[in-house]
């Protein structure tokens, strides 16, 4: 879960503080950010795709003049961006709409919005029948209507995604420094455990020209590390008559051509979607982060075939290879499935030794969830949830292995970080990421030693001094 409203601590900015501007005062009949009844709270559920969605109906509601309110019982509006891709996933929504109709304020509106209402929207209301409104993933342009409906009701198209076009207003709620750049929705590929194009629907794709005006806005912004989001980046511009990845190529292409020294990640790339020209951009502009996250799922043949993968173990092991010789400093991150129908003991066994051995990056293991509408929901030998549970751990504490051991080679050397905040846990440390630590779904480096840091959200050169488990530790130069 991700609140979208939240108490940062910050240190001082560079230079002297500047007193506060005094509060303009309002038109006649224009909404002011002081009038009672309308606080509005966010919270925004999944994946960045999701976050981006987020963001642009907050946008919405702030050039609307709502004010954006930290405290969820203090909100007038209550915004809810679900999930509903798994069964854990839409858990999470239910759980989440349950504490905002629990903790709301007298006469606030809750408004439940994203996948799992698109997909599942008699499920919310079987649980929640007083929910205010409902708003369907694709019609995120609709929040307003929402937010000012006298009753209760109910706007869910047949636009199952949603893309930015033209001028749309985005509100970023991520740190200063970082931002996600969505640049295409929906997915082509057919998965047998994914129902992934039953939820957002067929591939869509925006324009370079879209894609490069809202990064030069993003850049515009102070940001400085972006990262392009879609289901498979990849895919980009194949539904304007692209092949394989020669539209994501030539998006590069044209974003590296903008000045400055940024950051430009890719998350989420499929294995068979990485190309020679691609890793050879890599090379050639250092601002193109050597870090790539390209789910693979499995590892055995048989299983891989039976999830309609296209890629083989001997192909992902070449890509392995391939990425490890070319690309200097490479990380490589993945996604695991366990328990997928018909595994077998030995199958499984076959890709723990996987993980031993190849030692990836970061992994992030699934537990397989029989989602209705999948391919895979019919088929026969159903693995038990303990058995997915027991083969979760095992291969969790053999990614832990083998990463503490990977991340050794990190020790002594000196890299750039980003600085961004301090320690969870206390003030005494700080934490940042280096180049191949993404936000929220890696590890971070912890700083014991930040007395050089002069404002967050800024690069600074940090020696690595030990491993932490997931994290490094290091100390500012």
């Amino acid at each position: 879960m991700l609140p979208i409203f939240k108490e940062n601590k910050e240190l001082p900015k560079e230079g002297p503080k500047k007193a506060a501007a005094p509060k303009k005062k309002a038109k006649e009949g224009s909404i002011t950010f002081d009038t009672p009844g309308n606080k509005i709270h966010f919270i925004s559920l999944g994946c960045p795709r999701n976050l981006v969605d987020t963001e642009v109906m907050l946008g919405i509601l702030l050039k609307a003049g709502f004010e954006p309110e930290q405290e969820m019982k203090k909100a007038d509006f209550i915004v809810i961006n679900t999930c509903g891709f798994l069964q854990a996933s839409r858990d999470e929504s239910l759980s989440c709409i349950g504490e905002a109709m629990e903790m709301r304020k007298k006469g606030a509106k809750v408004i439940v919005t994203g996948c799992m209402v698109q997909r599942h929207s008699e499920e919310v209301k079987e649980h929640f029948p007083s929910v205010d409104y409902m708003l369907g993933s694709g019609d995120v342009e609709g929040i307003l209507k929402a937010v000012s409906a006298e009753e209760q009701g109910t706007m869910i198209t047949s636009a199952k995604s949603f893309l930015e076009a033209g001028e749309v207003p985005r509100q970023l709620s991520t740190p200063k420094h970082f931002a996600y750049l969505k640049i295409a929705e929906g997915c082509r590929k057919k998965c047998a455990y994914c129902v992934i194009p039953n939820i957002k629907g067929p591939l869509k794709s925006k324009t370079v020209e879209q894609v490069i005006k809202e990064f030069r806005i993003l850049r515009g912004k102070g940001v400085e590390e972006i990262i392009l989001i879609a289901q498979d980046l990849g895919d980009y511009a194949k539904d304007q008559g692209m092949k394989r990845s020669d539209g994501l190529v030539m998006l590069l292409k044209e974003i590296l051509k903008e000045e400055g020294d940024f950051w430009l990640r890719l998350l989420y790339l499929y294995p068979d979607e990485i190309t020679e020209e691609l890793l050879d951009i890599m090379n050639q502009d250092k601002r193109l982060l050597p870090y790539l996250d390209m789910p693979i799922q499995h590892i055995n043949n048989r299983v891989l075939k039976s999830m309609h993968r296209a890629t083989s173990k001997e192909e992902i092991q070449n890509i392995i290879k391939t990425l490890r010789s070319k690309v200097k400093d490479v990380t490589i991150r993945t996604s695991l499935i366990v328990g997928f129908p018909g595994e077998k003991d030995e199958e499984f066994e076959e890709l723990l030794e996987f993980v031993k051995e190849w030692k990836l990056d970061n992994v992030g293991v699934f537990k397989y969830s029989n989602e209705k509408g999948s391919y895979a929901y019919d088929m026969e030998d159903q693995i038990a949830d303990d058995v997915k549970e027991t083969r979760y751990q095992r291969l969790m504490q053999a990614q832990a292995q083998a990463l503490e051991e990977r991340q050794k080679r990190f020790i002594g050397k000196t890299i750039d970080v980003f600085v961004e905040g301090y320690h969870p846990e206390t003030d005494m440390l700080m934490v940042g990421r280096h180049k191949g630590q993404c936000p929220d779904i890696d590890g971070a480096v912890i700083i014991n030693d930040g007395r050089k840091v002069t404002a967050f959200g800024k690069r600074y050169r940090v020696k690595i001094t030990e491993v932490a488990g997931y994290d490094l530790v290091g100390k500012v130069l």
